[in-house]
């Protein structure tokens, strides 16, 4: 995965690298499940404070599209913007399962049933 930045954009760096990911999962360069280079080794080679790339891959994970994981790899968690839209219903709907004190087994015959 290519990522570059233009300095003299009027996009702000971190936009312009959260851009260049979600056009390379877009673009299926980078596929679910896939790790990224870790904060400090793309701000390195890209030659940008680790704090741009940090807030580039937190909108990413805001979107669905990232997992973060403290001294651990960002992994690819959704292959599109729709998918992630989709994980985060399934994630809502777990959650308002769970504070009507529904199971796992519960939540799950839920979904089977809207399958039905």
């Amino acid at each position: 995965m290519l990522v570059r930045v233009d300095p003299t954009s009027g996009q702000p760096l971190f936009s312009q690298i959260a851009a260049s990911v979600r056009g390379a999962i877009g673009r299926g360069e980078v596929r679910l499940g896939d790790s990224l280079p870790a904060v400090r080794d793309l701000a390195d080679s890209l030659g940008v404070n680790m704090h741009t790339v940090r807030a580039a891959y937190a909108e990413l994970r805001d979107e669905g599209l990232l997992e973060m994981r403290r001294g651990r790899s960002v992994t690819v968690i959704a292959a599109t913007p729709d998918e992630a839209v989709l994980r985060e219903q399934a994630r809502g709907l777990v959650r308002a399962a769970r504070r009507v004190a529904k199971s796992d087994e519960q939540i799950l015959e839920l979904v089977k049933e809207a399958l039905g």
